[in-house]
């Protein structure tokens, strides 16, 4: 199978010598764009790979990256590429002590810093090991007396050949953000990289017109094989977000072909839409033949989608609710599965093999297995080497071949996958009965009104549903009945164990500044325990089933 395999670097040479000309990537940078061609791209990589080169590292050193995404963030992993080198991406918005923590473990040289935010710089900048030798890209407003980018590309000439790394060399060390613990670094090699991307052409065929949106951290696994190498492979041309604020505007200049979002973002798109227009005018107007196209056509190019013909989701489940509302737009999204540990290769939902509530078929030649214990255990091309320098947790998580993915689920009649929860995340509750709180969330997430959930019950008599209201929503009487009934339409449905004893809606916001989310949007339930654990007694005592905080 390697035979047929192309790393990422083969790919970009034929598109930068078929097509020098033509526009790879487009960086906006105070709302103005700017156009990378494969040439300018190629060539700004040879300078940086040069400069690398310069420094005599020893083969296979290991050099971060931290910053959002950006064009020169896909330039120096191209040029980390070139140089023989091994890729380290960190979180822009990690905090002074995990890069500390990441830069010594991983042993990473060299250290670009990119587009920051200022105030997560000044949480970094400090906790940078004194021997790391740093970049600044320089065009993202940082204040930095460091080596600048602009200066390497000035000074440096670029290298002349076109060099390739063998398949079996590391690409990355991606160190996961994880919803418990330390971060883990997951070894890749090119091989894992390469087949991860080819399999997810083979789902969705990428065409050398595609236009694809990186807004999702590269430093995650899922961004990097379908954004960055997907774009690569296609000959397509990537798109960024500049700002939170201009997200949408973005968006809708883009127009992208392929779109890759986490649930949150299609319920937040979801949200904005009913804020706008009820749930009942839009089911009128879906109604009359000729309003439901426009309307739809109206609704798609508002959300800057009106050009994709792919939308995907993962990372985390999402409501059939959602995926049912979506589709009545014609915006079919397509939910996959995978992790770090495996390439974000295992499962998706593909045209004409979709199935809601689902996160689809196994990847080609990857093998499956449910165990007694309800566990997804998998075996494919893709899988990690292990996690670097910790071999006490790589066996942990491969025996005999097969990757233990720690989540458990079912395979139904037609080879679909559905995820029901975390084995990890599975508590007891004092009467010693096991409540998986992945199910009940789902269930309780098809609400309209709610943002977030979290549900816990270690060592309680009954589980509690912990809450964050949609944007928009008020605290209020009528909010507080409709949350009463439903909580017990929802009781109705759970097992005796399981039945939700109260709903405490939280004032709080989770998010990935202050380290309940990780980056990809996944509530931490560690954290949400010790943040909240203290107030658990003085819940049930109280005689309200909805409380607010």
């Amino acid at each position: 199978m390697q035979n047929n395999l192309k790393i990422p670097l083969e790919y970009f040479y034929e598109w930068e010598n078929d097509k020098p000309n033509d526009t790879f990537l487009v960086q906006p940078i105070n709302r103005k764009y700017h156009y990378f061609t494969w040439k300018k791209v190629g060539d700004q990589a040879r300078r940086i790979s040069n400069y690398i080169n310069s420094l005599n590292l020893k083969p296979n050193s290991q050099i971060a990256i931290i910053s959002k995404n950006c064009a020169h963030w896909i330039i120096t992993d191209l040029a980390i590429m070139m140089s023989g080198h091994t890729s380290v991406p960190l979180y822009a918005n990690v905090n002074g002590k995990t890069a500390k923590y990441i830069l010594e473990h991983s042993e990473s040289k060299v250290v670009f810093i990119g587009k920051l935010e200022k105030y997560d710089w000044e949480e970094i900048k400090n906790n940078i090991p004194k021997n790391i030798v740093q970049v600044d890209f320089g065009y993202y407003g940082l204040d930095t007396k460091i080596q600048k980018w602009e200066d390497i590309i000035t000074n440096t000439k670029p290298i002349k050949d076109s060099p390739l790394r063998n398949l079996n060399k590391i690409i990355t060390i991606i160190y996961t953000s994880g919803t418990t613990g330390i971060p883990k670094g997951v070894v890749l090699k090119y091989a894992a990289a390469a087949l991860a991307t080819k399999n997810l052409n083979y789902l969705f065929p990428l065409k050398e017109t595609d236009r694809f949106f990186s807004y999702l951290p590269l430093s995650h696994i899922a961004e990097r094989a379908l954004v960055e190498h997907g774009g690569i492979m296609s000959g397509g041309k990537i798109f960024f977000a500049e700002t939170l604020d201009s997200f949408v505007e973005n968006l809708k200049f883009c127009e992208p072909t392929i779109f890759f979002g986490v649930p949150r973002i299609y319920a937040k798109f979801k949200s904005k839409l009913l804020s706008k227009f009820p749930q009942s005018l839009i089911n009128t107007i879906l109604m009359i033949p000729f309003l439901n196209t426009v309307f739809k056509n109206l609704i798609k190019k508002g959300l800057g989608l009106n050009k994709s013909r792919i939308c995907i989701t993962g990372a985390a489940s999402t409501p059939i609710t959602t995926l049912e509302w979506f589709d009545r737009f014609n915006i079919k999204i397509y939910e996959a599965y995978g992790m770090s540990e495996n390439s974000a290769c295992s499962h998706g939902n593909y045209p004409k093999n979709i199935k809601f509530g689902t996160v689809g078929k196994a990847m080609p030649n990857t093998e499956v297995i449910i165990t007694n214990m309800g566990e997804i255990i998998m075996k494919n091309g893709c899988i990690m080497e292990g996690y670097f320098k910790d071999e006490e947790k790589t066996n942990k998580v491969l025996k005999n071949g097969f990757l233990h993915t720690g989540d458990k689920g079912t395979i139904d009649k037609d080879g679909f996958l559905k995820i029901t929860g975390r084995i990890k995340d599975i508590f007891k509750t004092s009467k010693g009965k096991y409540v998986s709180p992945n199910l009940i969330e789902m269930k309780l997430s098809k609400n309209k009104n709610i943002e977030q959930i979290c549900v816990v019950g270690e060592n309680l008599t009954q589980p509690l549903a912990l809450i964050i209201l949609s944007e928009g929503i008020a605290l209020n009487e009528e909010i507080k009945n409709k949350f009463k009934n439903l909580l017990e339409r929802i009781n109705l449905e759970l097992e005796k164990h399981e039945k939700i004893d109260k709903i405490i809606i939280l004032k709080d916001n989770w998010t990935i500044e202050n380290e309940i989310l990780t980056p990809t949007m996944k509530i931490k339930r560690n954290v949400v325990e010790k943040k909240y654990k203290e107030n658990y007694n003085k819940w049930i005592k109280d005689e309200n089933e909805i409380i607010f905080q």
